[in-house]
Parts: structure tokens; sequence; C-alpha cells
């Protein structure tokens, strides 16, 4: 098995582990990687259920929106995805979520206070809100840098939450460790006043 059609399988395993932990819903959210050498983005289809998506399913394109391998369309966040390939150069993968918790500060448009130890050792801090733009426009991903300037994760105004890695499997572990967190302090709040940690 080649290098793409792992890279395909692992997108539909991690898409669909994702799905069954809340992390999507529906055919919210997406998820890509780059394949930088190459030129090439691999990225989930657009408005494709995660418990019936198939590794042939997804789309294999280059930054430009030019579509090399698929019968599919990519997912309409393409541009967020390209926005931050082209911008972040140690950045390989991008996991999109609606994640309940982290959204929830991301339509208040709240700052996440760094309240575990996880926020500073996988995300570097804070999770910011980066400021809104059009869902599928190439703004979104502009508007994030800033809010992902030293972190591996942020919230997007009025939409979700983006997380980055060196791979699939980090920018998954980051993507759940904003949601765990995100949940934590919205739990904190419920019945106290949450202490965010100064540092690591």
């Amino acid at each position: 098995m080649n290098t793409l059609q792992k890279l395909k399988q692992e997108i539909v395993a991690r898409s669909l582990q994702a799905f069954r932990e809340g992390l999507f819903s529906g055919t919210s959210g997406n998820m890509s990687c780059c394949l930088r050498e190459e030129g090439r983005m691999l990225i989930t289809p657009t408005s494709v259920r995660y418990d019936v998506m198939r590794a042939e399913d997804i789309v294999v394109m280059r930054l430009d929106g030019t579509i090399l391998e698929g019968r599919l369309q990519p997912s309409s966040e393409w541009r967020m995805h390209a926005a931050i390939y082209e911008k972040k150069p140690g950045v390989s993968a991008v996991f999109h979520t609606h994640s309940p918790y982290a959204t929830a500060f991301a339509v208040n448009r709240q700052t996440i206070p760094a309240v575990l130890i996880e926020a500073f050792a996988f995300l570097g801090g804070d999770i910011r809100c980066a400021d809104y733009a059009t869902p599928g426009t190439r703004e979104v991903g502009l508007n994030a840098l800033p809010a992902l300037e030293g972190r591996m994760g942020c919230t997007l105004a009025n939409h979700g939450v983006l997380a980055v890695g060196k791979d699939l499997q980090q920018a998954y572990l980051n993507a759940e460790y904003v949601e765990d967190v995100a949940r934590i302090y919205s739990l904190a709040r419920a019945v106290g006043t949450p202490v965010p940690l100064e540092k690591l």
C-alpha cells in the first residue's frame, strides 16, 4: 500500500472516530493533510456523512484548488486549509471540528483560559478566538493565523475549532484537548471561579 492510500485510510478512520466522539456531527467539520514536497493536499469531501465515507472519497488536490484525484468535491472549507498550509510551513495536518463546548465559546467569541496543564503542554497556552469570516472563504484561514501564533489550536468565531499538527495524529490530539479544556472550564465556571495556570 502506498503512502497516499495509507493517508486516505487514516483520514477516514480518524474522521469516523471524530464522528463517534462528538467532534463531528452530521457532515460538519473536515480534516486534511499536506504532502508538501509533492504540493498536494488530501481532504475530506463535502456533504458526505463520516459513517459512510470511504478511502476513495478523499479528494487529492493542489493548494490552488486544482483537483488531482477524486470523484467528489472537496470540503467547502478547503480554502481555509490551503491558507494554513501556505502560511504555516511547520503544519502538515489541519482538523476543523464543531465540538460543542469549544464552539460554545467561539459563539461567545471568548478566549478559553489555560486552566489545565495540557493547554500548555499540547496547545501552547490559552485558546484564542479568531475573528469571524464567512465559512468557505480563504479569510477563515487567514483570520485564524493570529490566533494560532504560538498555538496549536484556536476557535473560529461563530463557527467551530481549528487544530493543527505535524501529522494527522497530532492535529487530532490537539483538537481533543481544545474540547477537553473548553469542557472543563465550562464546568468549572458552573460551580465556582476557575483559576487559570500562569505557565507550564
